[in-house]
C-alpha cells in the first residue's frame, strides 16, 4: 500500500471518529463554559501548539499575502462562525440531535457546486435530496423538541452553520492554501481563536481560569484542541486537496451515529424511534448523493 493510502486512511479515520466525538466534547463543556470563550479556548491553543511543533520541525511559517487572506476566511468559515456558533447551539440541543443536522452537510455541499459549476444534478442525487428533505423534517417535528426551550433558535443556527461550513469547503477545495497541510491548519485555528475572542467579549462572557473548572470540562477541552482540532482539521484540509470534496464530506455518515452512541452512554440523550427512522432516511439521502459522484481527485 502506498504512503499516501496510508495518510488518507488515516485522515478518514481522523475526521469520522475523532469529529464524531467533538459532538459529546462540546456539549460537555459549554454546560459549563460560554460557548465563543471555549471556541476561542480551543483554537487558539490549537494554533500555537501547531505553530510551536512546526518551528521545532524546522518548517516555515512564511506565506504570502493571499495565503493568509484565504486562510482568515476559510478558519472563519469553519470554525469562527461554523464551529463557534455550533457551539452556542448545543447549549439548547442535545448533541447526537446537532450530529444529526449536520449531516445534511453533503447536500448542501452539493447544491452549492452544481450553483457554481452549473452541471445538471443526477436522478440519484435527486432522491437523495428529497430522503434528506424527509428525514430533517421527521427529525425537528418532534413534539418534544420544539417544547424545548430556544430549541427551534439553536437549530435554526445550526443550519446557518452548516451553510457556512459548506461554503468554505467548496471555497478551500480551489483556494490558494500554504503547501504544507499542518501550516494552513495552524492559520486557520489561529485567526479564527482571535475572532471568537472578540466575539466573546462583545457577547460580555466571563472568561473563567481552566483550573476553576470541573476535570470532565478541561478532559473536553484537552480532547477537543488535540484531536478535534489539530488531529482532525489537519486531516479535512490534506484530505479537501487530495480527494473529491463529496468524498471528504462522507464523514457525514460517521460522525452522527459516533455521536448518537455517545451521547446516549455518557450524557443519557434520549434516542426515540422517530430520531433513529429520522437518521436513517437522512443518511440513506447521504448516500444516495455520495454514490453519483465520482471524484476527478485520488480515489
Amino acid at each position: 500500500m502506498k504512503k499516501q493510502t496510508y495518510l488518507i486512511v488515516i485522515a478518514f479515520f481522523s475526521i469520522y471518529v475523532f469529529w464524531g466525538s467533538t459532538y459529546l466534547w462540546n456539549k460537555i463543556a459549554v454546560t459549563e463554559l460560554p460557548p465563543f470563550m471555549l471556541a476561542s479556548m480551543r483554537f487558539s491553543s490549537a494554533g500555537l501548539i501547531i505553530f510551536t511543533i512546526a518551528r521545532s520541525m524546522g518548517l516555515s511559517l512564511k506565506i504570502s499575502k493571499k495565503e493568509f487572506l484565504n486562510c482568515l476566511l476559510a478558519g472563519f468559515l469553519f470554525l469562527g462562525y461554523g464551529n463557534g456558533v455550533f457551539v452556542w447551539a448545543l447549549k439548547y440541543v442535545d448533541s447526537s440531535f446537532g450530529a444529526l443536522l449536520a449531516s445534511i452537510q453533503p447536500i448542501v455541499i452539493l447544491l452549492l457546486m452544481r450553483l457554481w459549476h452549473r452541471n445538471k444534478i443526477k436522478s440519484k442525487s435527486i432522491i437523495g435530496i428529497t430522503l434528506g428533505i424527509i428525514g430533517m423534517y421527521l427529525l425537528v417535528s418532534q413534539k418534544g423538541l420544539v417544547l424545548q426551550e430556544r430549541s427551534v433558535l439553536g437549530i435554526i443556527m445550526i443550519f446557518t452553520c452548516i451553510i457556512s461550513w459548506s461554503i468554505g469547503s467548496v471555497f478551500v477545495a480551489q483556494a490558494a492554501m500554504p503547501k504544507n497541510f499542518f501550516i494552513t491548519t495552524g492559520y486557520q485555528m489561529l485567526t479564527a481563536g482571535i475572532t471568537l475572542a472578540f466575539a466573546s467579549l462583545f457577547m460580555g462572557e466571563f472568561w473563567s481560569n481552566p483550573m476553576d473548572w470541573s476535570t470532565k470540562t478541561q478532559g473536553s477541552l484537552i480532547a477537543l484542541i488535540l484531536f478535534g482540532s489539530i488531529a482532525a482539521f489537519t486531516s479535512f484540509n490534506y484530505l479537501l486537496k487530495v480527494v473529491s470534496t463529496e468524498k471528504v464530506s462522507t464523514s457525514a455518515y460517521v460522525n452522527p451515529i459516533v455521536a448518537l452512541l455517545l451521547g446516549w452512554y455518557f450524557l443519557d440523550e434520549v434516542i426515540t424511534l422517530q430520531t433513529t427512522i429520522a437518521a436513517i432516511i437522512l443518511l440513506a439521502g447521504v448516500y444516495f448523493i455520495n454514490s453519483a459522484k465520482k471524484g476527478k481527485k485520488y480515489t
